[in-house]
């Protein structure tokens, strides 16, 4: 049986190296290499693509999302299993509808990982059991997001009436005392919960959904 190649990116080097060497001593894992940046990943499937990427959904800059989408656009025999802190209906269901095969939550166990990658490389698809119930519940029910119920943290309701009211990003990090990155990703995952793009699409998003006022 063949080696399953495999890539991660996730921009969080603990992450990485905790990924590496958990699947060390899987012997029908291969990694091909780990990355932390969205430019690193794409030169490095210049010279030669994974059959399985393990990505991150949560990135400054460009979203594993909208990466996804384009990644597959290019290299579309490779399958993507997304990793992830979010157990929201909401970004598993983007995620799978820009071509994913698989994912998987954050803390999943080493067993979980290995067997989801194996699973998605065998051309099955993979969801963390601990979704499916959720998912399948909202397929049954059709329990859909109302245009109200976006659930956003409270620190993302903090940093959204602070764009809101005009303050630059670095004004905003210095007032919630958090570093810039952190507020980057913050600002990511409101556009992605929003569906927006730029900062006047968020602020207008929020006032008509009664998010802000």
């Amino acid at each position: 049986m063949e080696n399953i190649k495999l890539a991660i990116i996730d921009d969080h080097k603990v992450v990485v190296d905790g990924l590496i060497s958990m699947l060390s001593s899987e012997e029908r894992i291969q990694v091909l290499f780990a990355v932390q940046t969205a430019d690193d990943l794409i030169k490095n499937l210049q010279n030669g693509c994974p059959d399985i990427l393990l990505m991150d959904i949560q990135m400054p800059g460009k979203s594993g999302i909208d990466l996804s989408y384009s990644i597959l656009k290019d290299f579309p025999e490779i399958k993507i299993v997304a990793f992830s802190s979010f157990d929201d209906s909401h970004y598993i269901k983007q995620i799978l509808r820009n071509g994913a095969k698989g994912y998987l939550l954050k803390n999943a166990d080493r067993q979980t990982i290995i067997e989801a990658i194996i699973e998605v490389a065998d051309g099955n698809n993979y969801i963390d059991e601990r979704l499916k119930s959720s998912l399948l519940q909202e397929s049954i029910f059709g329990h859909k997001r109302s245009m109200h119920d976006i659930p956003l943290t409270n620190r993302e309701t903090e940093i959204l009436r602070l764009i809101a009211e005009e303050f630059t990003n670095q004004e905003i990090a210095e007032k919630l005392f958090i570093g810039l990155r952190t507020l980057e990703t913050h600002r990511l995952n409101l556009n992605q919960k929003l569906g927006v793009k730029t900062s006047a699409g968020l602020v207008k998003q929020a006032i008509k959904r009664g998010l802000i006022n």
